[in-house]
């Protein structure tokens, strides 16, 4: 679509002011103003702010606003933002009059993650786009009933996700579900320097949530599948694996397990604090090592982790667990698939063995599948393909 369109992003990047989550959003804010686009930032989560200082939610947003300020005004985007404070209602960025003209006048509002609190209220926009960005759960929150998260989902024109692979678990919704992965804006990962950490790293949450039942079928967190590639790293010796973990949201990281069976530890909190903390983080590393949450691999949905499409960018191979994405994503070189510990040591051995080829495949993979410029011209050309001509003509993208 070779329109300029005004475009509304929205995202977690004041709600969790840290390095990974920030990234998540900002490739769409600065890949979509890439291609041309008017692009703003909206943050309305309803939800109160997470505070890294504290390891606590806050009722001073002023730190995470300030990340947020600051991140848009480094890459040109000073002027276009918005985020709003739930407890008080107050709004940062944009003035009212300015945020409200915008919303109004968006071709193209992008709910991504779902995180609008009333998408309702972002209905004069031209169109509405939810992009699910956790497939088979998100489903399963419908399926069992869930009927406010329904009508909030319900309220969008256009439905994407990260589950690129129909599977016969995932239960029907009654949307169309269009497949959609990160985007990444490959020059921002540009990576001359060789790693310095010598290790296959990660960055992951133990648990963000519990456990969903249904049916049969028990979707599980990362806890899960990780617990049974414990014994990994006596199968990979001497090459190290180090896990960036934070503490578990519901159940408690078993740090001294972890140790004790030879996982190198270290606290996310410091080494992926902001955006330049967690590239650099990536960047150093040997490559990524990573299971998916259980939900994901049961569902084989071909979920693939917008982490992981960062150490690509960065020319660092991945071994990552397989969601059925192997079958919509080329898992040979860069890019390792594994389902048995015994496969994720092989994928490791293999890499370290031929090094330089997987580094240069690496980067490769990240340029055929997660290249900004491609994903972003795909997702919005597909959010207006079920509008009519004349709709289309209207609203200035025919």
């Amino acid at each position: 679509m070779s329109s300029k369109l005004r475009i509304v992003v929205t995202g977690l990047i004041a709600q969790y002011p840290l390095g990974g989550v920030t990234w998540d959003y900002l490739h769409y804010v600065l890949g979509l103003h890439d291609l041309g686009h008017d692009v703003f930032y909206v943050e309305d989560t309803g939800q109160w702010p997470y505070s890294p200082l504290t390891d606590s939610l806050t009722d001073d947003p002023s730190f995470n606003v300030g990340v947020l300020r600051d991140v848009m005004t480094r890459f040109g985007l000073g002027e276009r933002w918005a985020y709003r404070f739930p407890r008080t209602g107050a709004w940062f960025g944009l003035s009212d009059a300015d945020r409200r003209e915008v919303v109004r006048t968006a071709d193209l509002v992008l709910n991504v993650s779902g995180t609008l609190a009333r998408p309702d209220e972002y209905r004069s926009a031209g169109r509405l786009a939810y992009i699910d960005t956790d497939p088979v759960f998100t489903q399963a929150k419908i399926a069992r009933g869930q009927l406010d998260f329904r009508r909030a989902v319900d309220a969008h024109d256009v439905h994407f996700t990260f589950g690129e692979t129909p599977s016969p678990l995932v239960p029907a919704t009654g949307h169309e579900w269009r497949p959609t992965r990160q985007p990444v804006v490959l020059a921002e990962w540009v990576n001359d320097r060789p790693p310095s950490r010598g290790a296959f790293t990660t960055v992951m949450n133990w648990t963000s949530y519990n456990s969903v039942s249904l049916g049969e079928l028990q979707l599980g967190q990362k806890d899960v599948e990780f617990r049974r590639f414990l014994d990994l790293p006596a199968l990979v010796a001497p090459v190290r694996l180090e896990l960036a973990v934070n503490a578990g949201r519901t159940r408690r990281t078993p740090r001294s397990l972890l140790e004790h069976r030879g996982w190198q530890l270290v606290d996310p909190g410091v080494v992926c604090r902001n955006l330049d903390d967690y590239r650099g983080y990536i960047q150093s590393s040997l490559g990524e090592w990573s299971v998916a949450k259980n939900g994901y691999v049961a569902g084989r949905c071909g979920w693939f982790s917008c982490r992981s499409a960062c150490y690509l960018a960065a020319g660092r191979p991945v071994v990552l667990q397989d969601t059925g994405f192997s079958s919509v994503i080329a898992a040979d070189r860069g890019l390792v698939a594994f389902s048995t510990p015994e496969e994720a040591a092989a994928g490791i051995l293999d890499v370290v063995g031929d090094y330089q080829r997987h580094a240069v495949a690496a980067r490769e993979v990240a340029g055929a599948y997660f290249d900004s410029r491609i994903v972003l011209a795909s997702l919005v050309e597909a959010a207006f393909e079920t509008m009519t001509a004349a709709a289309r003509s209207t609203a200035g993208v025919g």
